[in-house]
């Protein structure tokens, strides 16, 4: 955005320049041709005065003199005929034979105005002539022919637009820097809102500074202020909730629990179905607990990482798979699942190694239970530092996949059997608290692929 805004303000300003520096300069150049003209003019008004006196007195001596003087002091030669085209003084080597002043002789002894001579510029090298007709009224009796040279001023153009330029340049320079400063007046309280909606997106509360900047600017950073601390501790109440409820529930779920279980010897054959039943939605309901509170805890790291808290010592991802990887082979087993662990890079990441054994957890116990029976499991890292646990099960369709790591959604919808919802939205919450990212890819012919990329991925 700040270079899109300098670069209308700069041409703007460029614009500006030279809407106004454009006009000076033909100006100028036009000017200093007026003088040349007026110059000259009066000059050969001069030679006419002398040459219809030579005329009349049949003397031109005086006029031959006055050329040859005036070619002498300003090197621009004369060339002076009557009626009949006799040359009455020639100077400077310009004559009757150059073409140029034959052709403006019998256009001016015809009484037809000379065309006036072209704007000077700083690249003007060609002569400007000057031409009258002598004699009273429409009666020619002589030509008067002077070649002016432009050097001088083209010179003093030169000087002039050079002067027009560097003030140009300079204000354009100033323009450029006005510009510099209204951007940054401008856009300084914009780029620290930014910063305050990345911090209020990553959970942290964000205080933006109100000062600086548009009244606008000001006015919008004191109500993101007051936005700020409102979202921040909604989302704090919100995990206190969570987190207190599910602690508050476990006392009496447990007390529950026992009851439940003391019950079991006075249940007739009868009443056992109905207390298995009992037994297994108060099972589901420890489990839901459990993963509110793990949950909370998740949400909590998240928070406090974002905050820029400690993130702990880094892990070991191969050591941490062969662990999990070792730990859950029995329940592999139980379920008929082959559990591999492939051999891969020693990497470390930015990750404690129990919120990583937790990720690791939750993936393994989602692939063991949905794979299927005969389904192989397989546990790698990467070298870019990813984990991908990878199933060759029956895997998820493109909508579910989209959907898998939201809050209680589980595969099969709510009538599926077993599992909280929750285990792989504590999975991406933490992954994502440590600045990572948690991606499921599906598996051709079919299967489902976790991939876990955590920021690090440097040999350990």
């Amino acid at each position: 955005m700040r270079a899109r805004l300098l670069l209308v303000l700069v041409v703007f300003a460029l614009a500006a320049v030279a809407g106004f520096a454009v006009p000076l300069l033909s100006s100028t150049a036009e000017q200093r041709t007026q003088r040349l003209v007026i110059d000259r003019t009066a000059d050969v008004e001069r030679f006419v005065v002398l040459t219809q006196q030579a005329v009349d007195s049949g003397d031109h001596g005086v006029l031959a003199a006055e050329a040859e003087a005036y070619t002498t002091l300003y090197d621009e030669p004369v060339v002076v005929v009557d009626a009949h085209r006799t040359p009455l003084a020639q100077t400077g080597g310009l004559s009757m034979a150059d073409g140029q002043v034959r052709s403006l002789v019998e256009a001016t002894l015809r009484n037809q105005s000379a065309p006036p001579p072209p704007t000077v510029t700083p690249w003007a090298t060609e002569p400007a002539f000057f031409t009258r007709p002598v004699g009273p009224g429409t009666r020619v009796t002589g030509v008067v022919v002077l070649r002016a040279s432009v050097t001088n001023a083209a010179a003093d153009v030169t000087g002039y637009w050079l002067t027009i330029g560097a003030g140009a340049v300079a204000a354009a320079l100033v323009f450029v820097l006005v510009a510099l400063l209204l951007a940054r007046w401008v856009l300084r309280p914009l780029r620290r809102l930014e910063d305050g909606v990345l911090a209020v997106t990553a959970g942290q509360r964000a205080e933006v500074p109100a000062r600086g900047g548009p009244a606008e600017l000001r006015t919008l950073a004191a109500e993101f202020n007051q936005m700020s601390d409102a979202v921040v501790s909604a989302a704090e109440q919100q995990r206190r909730l969570v987190a207190d409820a599910s602690h508050q529930l476990r006392n009496p779920m447990a007390a529950l629990r026992l009851r439940v279980d003391s019950l079991a010897p006075r249940v007739d054959d009868e009443g056992q179905r109905a207390y298995r039943a009992t037994v297994t939605e108060v099972e589901r309901l420890e489990a839901l607990l459990d993963g509110l509170l793990a949950l909370g805890m998740a949400e909590s790291t998240a928070t406090r990482l974002a905050a820029g808290g400690a993130a702990g010592e880094p892990a070991e991802v191969r050591s941490a798979i062969a662990d999990r990887v070792d730990a859950w082979t029995a329940a592999a087993e139980r379920a008929g699942v082959t559990l591999v662990a492939e051999d891969g890079p020693p990497l470390l990441v930015r990750c404690p190694e129990p919120d990583l054994a937790q990720v690791l957890d939750v993936l393994l116990d989602n692939a063991i239970s949905y794979a299927g029976d005969g389904a192989t499991v397989t546990v790698e890292s990467t070298a870019d530092g990813s984990i991908v646990v990878r199933d060759d099960g029956p895997g998820l369709s493109d909508e579910d996949r989209a959907r898998a790591t939201e809050r209680f959604w589980r595969a099969g919808g709510d009538g599926a059997g077993r599992g909280t919802g929750l285990g792989l939205a504590i999975a991406d919450r933490l992954v994502a608290g440590h600045g990572g990212r948690l991606e499921l890819h599906a598996v051709r012919p079919h299967g489902l692929a976790v991939h876990v990329t955590l920021p690090g991925g440097e040999p350990s």
